[in-house]
């Protein structure tokens, strides 16, 4: 059988590509190494409780905001969504607490009660973030013009403009203080990557009543309805080329599935990697690709609660014990910030039964047990994930306070974790490194240099629930025409 598409790797950006296309007729097979679907955002199960690896909270997806008309085509509006409080982000850094609050002109008046001389500074970066939110969406409009904004947002320096519209230090440190979900770099990253990776939030901000599995069945279920095909542990080995086209995608079960048109949501240098033989794939395009480096990745300490101890509290607490929240992971003993995270009760009760600890990991900390496999890295290991365990539980109850003793067993997990389970390289968070000093270079297209072989997922453009969600529009906009995608969005 020739399919239509083949879309490699079930992330949430492959799923996605999977259901627009399926949803527009297309027959449509997914291949996903795994024995889970889902990637990053799938979850697991210890002792009766389901566990997120990746997904936490999402921004943008009430009643006319930048991610709302994409939820709804994907069906995603359904699923049991709990809106954040009024103030969902707070940042505690030393023994001060700030609060983001949700709406554009609340966030900006709360932050300026305690940086009342940086008001008008504060009106300016959050005109910034509001134009910058729904822009991704807004370019899958066929009369869109050329994105000069998008563009020179790509070339500015994030530090440099905070650094540039904010007089007070500390004022700094706060409004990047919610971005462990992303790669702080102050060489590298650029404004766009940082205003887009906040704007959502501030439109609105929600949880799941439940875990990222709900995005993941939601997805599949419908591949499936629309008649689209989704098989795990095919791991390909070869994707074929023959007459400058891919015909075919060889797995090492020794099957081969043919079809017209490919789509990657796996690395580019892993996707590269498959083509052994092309008259389209030059050295140089190989070599850009071999040469881009990866963001780093987390240490995430999940945790069950004993019953009845910790109240749900219905926002996400960012904690630094310095206001050096672009540095401290760069230190020798890098547990300085962390995110806490509580999952909504599903009991109908006060009290919540699980927190997540996220703090950045970078992969030097993982090289001494690059060469193991999960469940053989050996005893130091542990007791390096013990250590940083142990530093995440004192830092959070800074806000918490009695988290230790209201602990009832943990999980942890790596950069090598998601490298083992995710398979992506360097167990990178966010995919690859964007960098404004080059941003041709590092900021990837959906086309490749063969014609009917297109890329998505996290390592592109944009990175996280929202970002990836707008990645693979304009992925399926590359086969199907921005026409039929606005259309359908807007219809």
């Amino acid at each position: 059988m020739k399919y239509d598409v083949i879309i490699i790797g079930s992330g949430l950006g492959g799923l996605q590509c999977a259901h627009i296309l399926s949803h527009a007729g297309m027959n449509v097979l997914v291949l996903e190494k795994g024995e889970q679907a889902g990637g990053c955002i799938q979850s697991y199960k210890r002792r009766g409780l389901a566990f997120d690896t990746g997904f936490h909270y999402v921004g943008g997806i009430g009643e006319g905001q930048s991610l709302h008309a994409a939820f709804r085509h994907l069906g995603l509006l359904k699923l049991p969504w709990h809106r954040l409080d009024k103030y969902f982000d707070r940042v505690t850094i030393g023994g001060q607490t700030f609060s983001f609050a949700q709406g554009y002109d609340e966030f900006v008046n709360t932050l300026q009660a305690g940086f009342p001389a940086e008001r008008n500074a504060l009106k300016k970066y959050a005109d910034l973030l509001k134009q910058s939110g729904g822009q991704q969406y807004n370019l899958l409009n066929p009369s869109a013009g050329e994105d000069v904004f998008s563009s020179l947002l790509f070339e500015t320096s994030a530090w440099e403009y905070l650094a540039e519209t904010f007089q007070d230090p500390l004022l700094i440190n706060v409004l990047s203080g919610t971005s462990l979900k992303m790669e702080l770099r102050r060489e590298s990253l650029p404004l766009f990557t940082f205003a887009h990776g906040n704007s959502s939030f501030i439109e609105s901000s929600w949880r799941l009543k439940g875990d990222g599995s709900l995005i993941v069945d939601s997805l599949t279920d419908d591949i499936r309805s629309y008649g689209g095909e989704i098989i795990r542990c095919a791991c390909v080995e070869e994707l074929i080329e023959k007459d400058g086209r891919l015909v075919a995608a060889q797995c090492t079960n020794g099957e081969t599935y043919e079809g017209n048109i490919f789509i990657s949501n796996v690395h580019p240098a892993i996707t590269c990697n498959w083509i052994k033989q092309s008259g389209k794939l030059k050295k140089s395009y190989r070599a850009r690709i071999g040469s881009l480096q990866n963001t780093f990745g987390m240490f995430t300490l999940s945790l069950r609660i004993k019953p009845r101890t910790l109240s749900y509290f219905n926002w996400n607490q960012y904690i630094y014990k310095k206001p050096d929240v672009w540095t401290f992971h760069l230190e020798n003993n890098p547990v300085g910030g962390v995110l806490v995270s509580c999952r909504v009760p599903e009991d109908g009760s006060e009290y919540t039964q699980q927190v997540d600890i996220l703090t950045p990991m970078p992969w030097s900390w993982c090289e001494p047990w690059s060469h193991t496999t999960i469940g053989r890295r050996g005893h130091e290991y542990i007791q390096m994930k013990e250590r940083f365990a142990g530093e995440c539980v004192k830092l959070a109850g800074r806000c918490i306070p009695g988290l230790n003793d209201m602990i009832a067993g943990s999980y942890t997990s790596t950069p090598l974790t998601y490298r083992d389970y995710t398979h992506t390289p360097d167990g990178s968070a966010y995919g690859l490194r964007k960098d404004y000093t080059d941003p041709v270079l590092t900021t990837l297209s959906p086309r490749t240099p063969i014609p009917n072989l297109f890329l998505t997922g996290q390592n592109l453009m944009l990175h996280g629930l929202h970002g990836v969600t707008m990645t693979a529009l304009h992925t399926c906009a590359e086969i199907i025409g921005r026409e039929e995608i606005w259309n359908r969005l807007k219809n």
